[in-house]
């Protein structure tokens, strides 16, 4: 898919944008990038136009050159997807799916940019902040990667992030999962790690979110299992809850076939 570039706040960012009709904004997890979404991106683009950018730090975007020690809220990844939206000439409101970290950013763009979202689809993600302990591992995590390299931020994550059986049987979706990780920079993962670790508990202003919304987890997620993710759904406004079988928290990745399903039924829905 041929990339595109904007930029913004000094930096220079990254994002695809394929096909043409209402708008849908895919934003990836941490620490990974826009390629996390290729399935989608061809399940959609044939009806819709899709944008997936690299969050900065990320994938082939820039990062700022306080932000590794600074950490970037997901305020600021929230402005950077409105910047994005300016720069590609996107004044209708959005679809916007959030995975993991990008349904952190999710929850700030919806609570800071209403007035540019027309649906929210919240994939395997929380609406808790860190507890301490949570807090003091992103904290550590940071501090190992740049002393060292991104290679210890896989270590340790790939059996979080996918369910027992497609650890078991590797595939295609592994191998995916440790080449994206394996690009992110040092930078970029100490960045987010700050910003994720001092990001707000929004679970009393999920009913401000009055836009429809698809809430969407694997059925073997032990990052936000589903019991959290459907408590989710029914503090949102308008909200349909579903669980994608055969999949852990990288449900995007590991079942595209129902993940997909599951969101053209919600896009259908909206029209």
């Amino acid at each position: 898919m041929p990339v595109k570039r904007y930029a913004h706040a000094d930096i220079d960012f990254a994002y695809v944008d394929e096909g043409t009709g209402p708008p849908v904004l895919l934003v990836h997890g941490f620490p990974l990038d826009r390629t996390m979404w290729d399935a989608q991106v061809a399940a959609l683009s044939t009806d819709f136009r899709v944008l997936a950018p690299d969050l900065r730090g990320f994938g082939e975007s820039g990062i700022g050159p306080g932000d590794a020690d600074d950490g970037v809220s997901m305020e600021t990844y929230a402005a950077d997807l409105v910047a994005l939206l300016d720069a590609a000439g996107v004044s209708e409101p959005v679809v916007l799916a959030g995975f993991s970290m990008g349904g952190y950013v999710g929850w700030q763009f919806a609570l800071q940019h209403v007035d540019r979202l027309r649906a929210l689809v919240a994939c395997d993600t929380r609406a808790i902040a860190d507890t301490d302990e949570a807090a003091a591992n992103r904290e550590s995590m940071a501090t190992e990667v740049l002393a060292a390299d991104s290679s210890a931020a896989a270590e340790g994550m790939i059996p979080k992030l996918i369910a027992p059986r497609t650890l078991e049987f590797g595939g295609p979706a592994v191998a995916r999962l440790m080449e994206m990780i394996g690009r992110a920079t040092p930078a970029g993962i100490a960045a987010a790690q700050r910003g994720m670790a001092v990001r707000p508990d929004v679970r009393q202003q999920l009913a401000e979110i009055a836009v429809p919304a698809l809430v969407v987890v694997g059925e073997e997620d032990a990052i936000s299992p589903p019991t959290e993710m459907a408590e989710i759904a029914a503090a949102l406004p308008d909200a349909t809850f579903v669980e994608i079988p055969t999949a852990g928290h990288m449900s995007p990745l590991e079942n595209p076939g129902d993940f997909n399903a599951a969101l053209l039924d919600f896009l259908a829905s909206l029209s």
